[in-house]
C-alpha cells in the first residue's frame, strides 16, 4: 500500500513539472470510471491524480469563499447600530441561500452558454447528465459540480455589496426582489461577457478573479441604490456630517478577518486546478496587496483624520484584496504591495468624498468593491502585461455602467410601486423591531 501510495505521488509531481508545457488542447479527456478503478486510475495515471487533487483544491476553495458570507456578515453588522443587527445577518442568510438556487435554475448556464452570441445567453436549469461527467479536455482538471458550486459561490456576493451600502434604512422585501433579480438575471449577463466566452474575452479583456466582474459590478449597483434611497436620517445635518458609529468594533474586524481568509480561496480558485506554482504565487500577491492596502488606508486616513482609524483600516485590507483581484496571477508579488498601497490610499479619498456629495454608505462599500475594483482592473494594464489598458478600461466600465443602470432602473421601479424605505418611526426605533419584531441582543450593548 506505502508503495501504491509512493508511486501516486511521484506520479503526481511529475505531471506538476510539466504543466508548463503541456496545452489544454493536448490533455486527454478523462473517461467516467467507477469508484473501484478511479483509485487505480489515481495511482498509474498522472493526469487522473492532478485532476483530482484539482478537482478537490477546487471544491475547497469552494468552501474559502463561502467563508466570505459570513466575514460579510459579521463586518455589515458590526459598522452598523445594533438596533439592525438582525436585520443585516437576515439578509445576508437570505443572499447566500437564494443566490445558490438562482444560480442552479437560471444563473449557471446563462453565464456559460457553450454556444455564445455575443452579448446575452439564456439559461436554465444546469445539466445534470453533464454534471455526472468529467469536463471536457479543455477545462480537465474539474467536474462540473465542482465548477457549478465554485461559481454560485461568486454569484450571491454581488448581491453581498449592495446589502451593506444600503443597511440601516431599506425596506427588507423590497432590497429582497431586488437582490434575486440582480443575482439571477443582471450578474450572469457581465459574467459571460468575460467568463463565458463573450465579447469582453474576445478582444482581450483580462479580470482574473473578479475585481469588475464581481466587485465593480457589486458596488455600482450599490451606488444606483444609495441614489435611490437616499441618506440615513440624521447623517447629513445643516451642511455639517454626522457620523453614524457602528456598534461592534470587534465584529467587523472579526468579518474582515473571515474575508481575508475567504479571499485565498476567491483568487486561488481561480487559477481552476491545482498547479503548485500559480496556486502559490496567487497567494502570496493576494496577502501582500492586503498588507498595502491596510498600510496605505492606516497612514493616509491618519494624516487626513488626524487620528488613526479602525474602519479606514479594515476597508484599506479590502480595498487591497478587491485592487489585486483582477490580476493576481500576472502582477509581480512585488508590484502586487504597490497595487495594494495604492488601493489603500484610494478607498480613503473615496470615502471622504462620497461623505462630502452626501452619498450614504455605512460600510464604504461603494469605495471598497466599486472604485477599488475599477483600480485593480485598471492594475492589470498598469503593473503587468496581461492585458492593454484600452480594453481593461472598457470592460471596467461597461460592466460598472451595466450593473449602475440595472441597478437604478430595478430600484426606481420597487420605489414606485412598493416603495424602497422603511418609516422615520422605524428607521428611528431600529429595523430589527419594525421588520423583523425581534433584537440581536437581550442585554444592550453600552
Amino acid at each position: 500500500m506505502s508503495a501504491a501510495i509512493f508511486a501516486g505521488i511521484a506520479g503526481f509531481a511529475g505531471s506538476v513539472s510539466a504543466q508548463e508545457e503541456v496545452q489544454p488542447e493536448e490533455v486527454a479527456e478523462v473517461e467516467v470510471v467507477e469508484f473501484g478503478d478511479a483509485y487505480g486510475a489515481f495511482i498509474s495515471d498522472p493526469s487522473a491524480a492532478f485532476f483530482t487533487i484539482s478537482n478537490l483544491w477546487l471544491l475547497l476553495a469552494a468552501a474559502l469563499v463561502f467563508t466570505m458570507h459570513l466575514g460579510f456578515a459579521t463586518l455589515e453588522s458590526g459598522l452598523t447600530q445594533s438596533k439592525n443587527t438582525v436585520n443585516v445577518l437576515f439578509k445576508n442568510v437570505f443572499i447566500i441561500t437564494m443566490g445558490i438556487l438562482t444560480y442552479a435554475f437560471w444563473g449557471f448556464n446563462s453565464m456559460y452558454p457553450g454556444d455564445f452570441n455575443g452579448f446575452f445567453a439564456p439559461g436554465s436549469w444546469f445539466d445534470v447528465s453533464a454534471s455526472m461527467e468529467y469536463m471536457s479536455s479543455e477545462y480537465a482538471d474539474y467536474t462540473w459540480y465542482t465548477d457549478f458550486i465554485f461559481q454560485a459561490m461568486f454569484a450571491a456576493t454581488a448581491a453581498t455589496i449592495v446589502s451593506g451600502a444600503v443597511a440601516e434604512r431599506v425596506k427588507l422585501p423590497s432590497f429582497m426582489i431586488f437582490a434575486t433579480l440582480l443575482v439571477t438575471f443582471a450578474y450572469p449577463v457581465t459574467g459571460s461577457w468575460q467568463w463565458g466566452g463573450g465579447w469582453l474575452a474576445e478582444r482581450g479583456f483580462y479580470d482574473f478573479a473578479g475585481s469588475s466582474l464581481v466587485h465593480g459590478f457589486g458596488g455600482f449597483a450599490a451606488l444606483g441604490c444609495v441614489i435611490i434611497l437616499g441618506a440615513r436620517r440624521g447623517k447629513y445635518v445643516d451642511g455639517k456630517i454626522k457620523p453614524i458609529v457602528g456598534h461592534s468594533m470587534p465584529l467587523a474586524t472579526i468579518g474582515v478577518f473571515l474575508l481575508f481568509l475567504g479571499w485565498f480561496g476567491f483568487n486561488g480558485g481561480s487559477v481552476l486546478n491545482a498547479d503548485p506554482y500559480l496556486v502559490s504565487l496567487v497567494f502570496v500577491t493576494t496577502a501582500l496587496a492586503a498588507a498595502g492596502g491596510a498600510m496605505g488606508a492606516i497612514f493616509l486616513s491618519w494624516v487626513l483624520l488626524r487620528k488613526p482609524d479602525l474602519s479606514m483600516a479594515l476597508n484599506g485590507v479590502l480595498a487591497g484584496l478587491v485592487g489585486i483581484t483582477a490580476g493576481a496571477d500576472s502582477i509581480s508579488p512585488a508590484l502586487s504591495i504597490v497595487t495594494g498601497l495604492i488601493a489603500g490610499a484610494l478607498v480613503v479619498v473615496s470615502i471622504i468624498f462620497f461623505d462630502k456629495i452626501k452619498i450614504d454608505d455605512p460600510v464604504g462599500a461603494i469605495s471598497v468593491h466599486g472604485v477599488c475594483g475599477i483600480f485593480g482592473t485598471l492594475a492589470v494594464a498598469f503593473f503587468s502585461e496581461a492585458a492593454p489598458f484600452g480594453i481593461q478600461a472598457i470592460g471596467t466600465l461597461s460592466i460598472c455602467a451595466f450593473a449602475f443602470v440595472v441597478s437604478i432602473i430595478l430600484f426606481g421601479l420597487l420605489k414606485v410601486t412598493i416603495g424602497v424605505r422603511v418609516s422615520e418611526e422605524e428607521e428611528a426605533e431600529g429595523l430589527d423591531i419594525g421588520e423583523h419584531g425581534q433584537e440581536a441582543y437581550a442585554i444592550k450593548p453600552s
